[in-house]
C-alpha cells in the first residue's frame, strides 16, 4: 500500500515558480538543432557530453559548466559540448543517494521530493543562463519531463531503463534527440528493438492524457560496456562492437544511425581515468575508417572538479558523490587532445 506523505506541486505552478526566460529558450532550441544536424551527419562535429555522474551542488555544478563552457569555445570548430547535469541517480539495489530529485541537500538524509524538483529546474537555468551551454539529463523517471523536459536539449535513458515500455514510449515523443544505452547484459538486439519504438508514432497514456507521438528520428545508440553474470565489466566500444551494432541499424533501417560511446561505467570498469585513453582509440578509429567515423557522433563523459568520488556525507567542493570522476585538469587536456585528432 502507498501512504501519501505530501501532495507535489503541478508542473504548470513549477515551471511559474522557476521560469525559463524566451532568450533561453531559443539559446536551448538553436543548440538543440546543432545536436540534430550532427545526429543525421549535416554538421559533421563531434558531440561530448560531460560532467558529473550527479549533479548533487549547484554552485560546484555551475563552475565547473563555466569552465566547460571556455574549453567548448576553443574547440567549436572539431566539437559541440553539451553539460551532464545529471539530477537523478539510479541505484541497483535501492539504496543510497538517488539525486537531486530526490534531496535536493545530500546532506539532510531526507527525501523532499518538491523540493528537490524546485531545486534541479533552477540549477539547469542556472547552467544555461551563466555557461551559455546546453544541458542534458537522465530520462529515469519519465514522467518528471512535465517539470524539467522544455529546458533539456539532450536526453538519455540509461542501461537500466532502456527495456522499459513507457521509456521508449516518452522518448518517441519529445523534441530533444535521444540518447538510449545498451542494457546491462549488452544486448544489441534489445537495444535495437528500443531505437526502433522511440522512432516510431506511438500512442498510449502519459500523465492524465492519451497521447500521441510522431515518433523521434534522433533516437540514437549509446554503447557503455556490459556487465556479465559473474558481475565482470566488458567493454564495447572497439571497432568490431560498433560495426556490428552499425551492421545492425541499417539492417532495421533505423532513421538517422548513430552511436554515442559512453567512455566511463562499464567501458572503463569504472575506472574514470581510463576515459582518455577509450576516447584516443575510438577516435584513431574513426580515422582509419570512414564508415566508423560517420556512425559515431560522440563520446559521453564523466568528470568533475576533482578526481574520483567521496561520500555523500563529505564535503569536498566539486567532488562527486556517486561514482568516481576524471578530474578537471584532465578533462580539459583531454577534449582539447581529442580536438586535434578529429577529422
Amino acid at each position: 500500500m502507498f501512504e501519501i506523505v505530501k501532495p507535489v506541486m503541478s508542473a504548470e505552478k513549477i515551471r511559474e515558480l522557476e521560469p525559463f526566460s524566451s532568450e533561453l529558450r531559443k539559446k536551448k532550441t538553436d543548440a538543440e538543432n546543432k545536436i540534430k544536424d550532427i545526429i543525421t551527419g549535416k554538421d559533421k562535429r563531434k558531440l561530448f557530453i560531460v560532467g558529473p555522474c550527479s549533479a548533487d551542488n549547484e554552485d560546484a555544478v555551475c563552475d565547473y559548466a563555466c569552465r566547460l563552457a571556455e574549453v567548448a569555445e576553443k574547440i567549436k570548430e572539431k566539437a559541440f559540448v553539451i553539460v551532464r547535469v545529471y539530477t537523478n541517480k539510479p541505484r541497483t539495489r535501492g539504496e543510497g543517494y538517488k539525486g537531486m530529485f530526490h534531496s535536493p541537500d545530500p546532506h539532510a538524509h531526507r527525501t523532499d521530493i518538491q523540493a528537490g524538483i524546485v531545486a534541479l529546474r533552477r540549477m539547469h537555468i542556472r547552467v544555461i543562463r551563466e555557461s551559455g551551454l546546453i544541458t542534458a539529463d537522465e530520462m529515469l523517471y519519465p514522467d518528471n519531463l512535465e517539470y524539467i523536459g522544455d529546458v533539456l536539449g539532450y536526453m538519455a535513458v540509461g542501461a537500466r531503463s532502456t527495456e522499459n515500455q513507457m521509456h521508449r514510449l516518452v522518448a518517441s515523443g519529445v523534441e530533444s534527440p535521444v540518447g538510449l544505452k545498451n542494457p546491462m547484459n549488452g544486448s544489441l538486439s534489445v537495444l535495437i528493438n528500443s531505437l526502433y519504438a522511440a522512432q516510431i508514432p506511438n500512442e498510449f497514456k502519459y500523465a492524465d492524457q492519451q497521447v500521441k507521438t510522431q515518433g523521434n528520428p534522433y533516437a540514437h545508440a549509446v554503447l557503455r560496456g556490459t556487465v556479465d553474470a559473474y558481475n565482470n565489466n566488458i567493454p564495447n566500444y572497439h571497432y568490431e562492437d560498433v560495426m556490428r551494432l552499425r551492421d545492425m541499424c541499417e539492417k532495421e533501417k533505423l532513421k538517422n544511425p548513430a552511436v554515442v560511446i559512453d567512455a566511463n561505467h562499464s567501458n572503463s570498469g569504472k575506472r574514470p581515468e581510463e576515459q582518455p585513453r577509450i576516447v584516443r582509440e575510438v577516435l584513431g578509429n574513426m580515422r582509419e575508417s570512414a564508415d566508423f567515423d560517420s556512425f559515431v557522433k560522440g563520446f559521453m563523459i564523466e568528470s568533475y572538479i576533482e578526481d574520483g568520488n567521496q561520500s555523500p556525507d563529505s564535503t569536498v567542493y566539486g567532488k562527486s558523490i556517486t561514482d568516481a570522476c576524471l578530474g578537471w585538469e584532465k578533462t580539459e587536456d583531454m577534449l582539447l587532445r581529442a580536438a586535434d585528432a578529429i577529422n
